[in-house]
């Protein structure tokens, strides 16, 4: 059955679904297909982007999040203005083409200013030459508009569940946090002219495999720019650590994982799909691993240690100690999977590149 949905790729959702369940050894036949055809279609290259986290103030109280509005756990932080430059700089020193600025979600006029600052800094600083992305949740069509007129090019801005009813069960049911309002939010970015990026979680409490068969086909329908999806991890001080014992297990999410994206490439060929850190946290090497089915982007973490200890979505986050390993270690890794670090290269999506000269 693997094989025939395969050679027939009819996915629907309910082929999608038979794919999600296949055991190892059929698992396989579909990691290769997806190693082929990211090859074909993108080839054996990661594109980095350097994360800045630039702030954990949130006004959104998301009930899965470490840094939801209600938690009175984390360290609240900004990065000072000098900080921000400070981390742009190395980030430019290093050779890495891209960043990302990624912050909890805040309208605040003097946040948004701090962003238009950032943006002008980096693009100055590097000649115009620094690629950037932006994941700052949701904000007003006009700041969206400011932001990429300043040089924000990129913006994710994760769905979490396609299914509105699951998605509401992660969030509060207020006008703050509405399924709609998200739609709509991904559609004003791509009005506007960014390349569009969403995601969702992966093993989250009572989400079935036909609630990710979903998700598959409604990026593929949104017809995304690139993806940034990942296991759910628990973080302890949220309400949704009470349904802890509902979720499958860390092998289980690893496994579904891998899937996800190795489908989504066999959905979408030429999109940027992001192996991510939560993948890392959960199992050593498994972000080799979504590089090799499929994934063509990594995110090292270049936030100053002062700060990213208090950038806590989830428990058990992982990182390397400075920015030499993490950069020397990112190269090594790939290595071992056949893939080459492009450095100098902005690693825009083909897809959307494709999209906009036709």
């Amino acid at each position: 059955m693997i094989k025939y949905i395969l050679n027939t790729e009819n996915y629907t959702k309910e082929n999608l679904v038979k794919l999600l369940q296949a055991n190892l050894q059929e698992r396989e036949l579909i990691f290769e297909k997806s190693s082929s055809i990211k090859e074909e279609h993108i080839a054996n290259k990661v594109y980095l982007r350097a994360l800045i986290e630039f702030s954990n103030h949130c006004e959104k109280d998301c009930l899965y999040c470490g840094i939801r509005k209600s938690n009175s756990s984390p360290k609240r932080y900004t990065i000072p203005q000098e900080e921000i430059y400070k981390t742009i700089d190395i980030a430019i020193a290093k050779g890495y083409s891209s960043i990302v600025i990624q912050a909890g979600e805040c309208k605040e006029p003097e946040f948004i200013e701090a962003i238009d600052n950032a943006l002008i800094y980096a693009k100055d600083q590097s000649g115009g030459k620094l690629g950037i992305t932006l994941s700052l949740g949701e904000q007003e069509k006009s700041t969206y508009k400011r932001w990429f007129d300043l040089g924000g090019h990129r913006y994710l801005l994760r769905i979490e569940s396609s299914n509105k009813q699951l998605f509401e069960t992660i969030h509060p049911r207020n006008e703050n946090h509405s399924f709609e309002t998200r739609l709509q939010k991904l559609k004003e970015l791509k009005e506007i002219g960014y390349q569009v990026g969403t995601g969702v979680m992966i093993g989250l409490p009572n989400q079935t495999l036909e609630d990710l068969a979903g998700d598959l086909l409604f990026m593929k329908e949104f017809d995304i720019d690139m993806c940034g999806m990942g296991p759910y991890i628990v973080s302890p001080d949220t309400p949704l650590a009470k349904l802890a014992h509902k979720i499958p297990s860390e092998e289980s999410r690893v496994d579904l994982s891998l899937k996800m994206i190795a489908l989504l490439r066999l959905l979408m060929k030429d999109i940027n799909i992001a192996s991510t850190t939560a993948l890392q946290t959960l199992t050593d090497r498994a972000r080799e691993e979504g590089i090799k089915v499929g994934a063509n982007i990594i995110m090292p973490n270049l936030t100053a240690v002062d700060f990213k200890d208090s950038y806590k979505l989830y428990n058990k986050k992982t990182d390397l100690k400075s920015h030499d390993d993490t950069l020397s270690a990112i190269e090594e890794q790939m290595t071992r999977v056949g893939h080459k670090v492009e450095i100098g290269n902005w690693g825009d999506s083909i897809h959307f590149q494709r999209k906009t000269t036709n």
